[in-house]
């Protein structure tokens, strides 16, 4: 039996990990593009889909195989039997067939173009076809591909007009020479409401990397197995070293960022302003998480500083989602990855100016997640909270160290910011752990309550 490719894919999007609007009744979705990339059989094809559900409107991209004859290998990724230009397919998420997603290589060395799709490579390098694809499965927003030990292909699933941060970023960085990022190699565009948008970018692959949390999280657990008079510094796998290295890395980052883009101030009031909502946010936040008002009054009182900064605040390009997550550690040094900022923000907002502080604020509530989610909905961890505190404490104060190193500045009002900056992410770890992990809260509720 057969159907349209839209109704099909009307059932099949929701269950995709990707699909931001889970939970929620979708009233539309249609095909608002086409573009046939490779037609016969197997034919690959790409959408982008404008789904409604009530009074939003979210488009996102997908990549359709069409074959008369569906392989076992590919049956797991099937959407359905349609009709389509006149013949009976299978369609199917075409990400996972090795066959046809060798061609967007092949299409991004040629710089082809496809209707309105366009493929680019970066100028100055050659792309290497014969690679065969294989799926990330880690990712939640995206669908990442590597191509053998050399490439890896960022399909951004969810898509705005306008061009990805992550594009601007890292080409702009290349550009300068910086030692910090993946070198980039091509990306896929086409245009969406008049603007140059962001399809899909594509990397060097760092096959030997090795990612900054499952790094700290071997650390922190090599300490939970030490004897408990050993201290952080003498147990097996000490992160302290890396984190002090990771934080030149990141200063160094943000020079390159202010160097490569705008960089302007925010006003004494405009600050103010910014604790106000920093402030709203938290009372927001108490309402919906009654066990974050017990802790309000620490917020409160970091924002009260905030609003009393004299001075104008610096603001630059900066990550805009930064955590250990988000960095690899190579031989020679430490690698910034995933400069697309969060993904749920317009990008209007992602491409703005803000204080690299924000960057250092996610990191630093990165460590007290590496050290206590080991703990989380385990009772008897309870016993080991001490030696959480020791680690994140180390690690923080060897990352802050890290930081100045590299020419970052944390003195005076910037710390008063930095504070600010740190316990408002709390709040927003909050309302998350609440609402999807509530065995996790007690990580964020006790940045409330450490001594910083």
């Amino acid at each position: 039996m057969t159907t349209s490719l839209q109704e099909l894919l009307a059932g099949w999007i929701t269950g995709q990990r990707w699909f931001a609007g889970k939970g929620r009744v979708i009233d539309d979705l249609s095909i608002e593009y086409r573009a046939d990339i490779a037609p016969g059989d197997p034919g690959l094809i790409h959408l982008i889909l404008s789904v409604r559900q009530g009074e939003r409107r979210t488009r996102y991209q997908l990549l359709v195989g069409l074959r008369t004859s569906l392989p076992d290998r590919l049956k797991h990724v099937l959407i359905g039997y349609c009709d389509w230009d006149g013949g009976q397919y299978a369609a199917y998420d075409a990400a996972h067939d090795a066959e046809l997603t060798r061609i967007l290589l092949e299409a991004m060395e040629s710089s082809r173009q496809a209707g309105r799709l366009e493929f680019h490579h970066t100028p100055g390098v050659e792309i290497d076809t014969s690679p065969r694809s294989l799926v990330l499965t880690v990712e939640q927003s995206n669908t990442s591909l590597v191509y053998g030990d050399r490439y890896i292909l960022k399909q951004f699933r969810q898509i705005s007009p306008g061009i990805n941060p992550e594009l601007e970023v890292v080409t702009a960085l290349a550009a300068a020479g910086s030692t910090h990022i993946a070198r980039p190699y091509g990306w896929i565009e086409t245009e969406l409401d008049a603007l140059p948008t962001t399809l899909a970018i594509m990397q060097e692959f760092l096959a030997n990397a090795n990612e900054g949390w499952a790094m700290a999280l071997t650390s922190v657990r090599d300490l939970y197995g030490s004897p408990p008079d050993v201290p952080a510094e003498d147990a097996g796998g000490d992160f302290a070293a890396e984190a002090f290295r990771l934080g030149i890395a990141t200063a160094e980052v943000h020079r390159e960022l202010a160097e490569a883009f705008p960089t302007g101030v925010v006003e004494p009031p405009e600050v103010k302003r910014m604790a106000e909502r920093f402030r709203d946010r938290l009372d927001k936040a108490v309402t919906e998480v009654p066990q974050l008002a017990a802790h309000a009054s620490v917020a409160h009182a970091a924002y009260d500083r905030l609003a009393d900064l004299s001075r104008a605040v610096a603001v630059q390009r900066v990550h805009g989602d930064y955590h250990l997550g988000q960095v690899l550690r190579t031989p020679g040094d430490w690698i910034v990855l995933d400069f697309e900022g969060e993904p749920g923000q317009p990008l209007s907002e992602r491409r703005g100016l803000d204080s690299p502080l924000r960057d250092v604020a996610g990191m630093l509530r990165s460590f007290d997640y590496a050290a206590r989610h080991l703990l989380a909905g385990h009772p008897g961890g309870v016993g080991l909270t001490g030696r959480a505190d020791e680690w994140s404490a180390r690690n923080r104060a060897a990352f802050l160290g890290g930081y100045s190193e590299g020419g970052g500045r944390i003195s005076g009002g910037d710390a008063v910011l930095l504070r600010a900056l740190e316990l408002s992410k709390a709040v927003y770890e909050v309302v998350y752990e609440a609402r999807n992990r509530p065995t996790w809260l007690p990580i964020p509720l006790a940045a409330f309550s450490s001594p910083r």
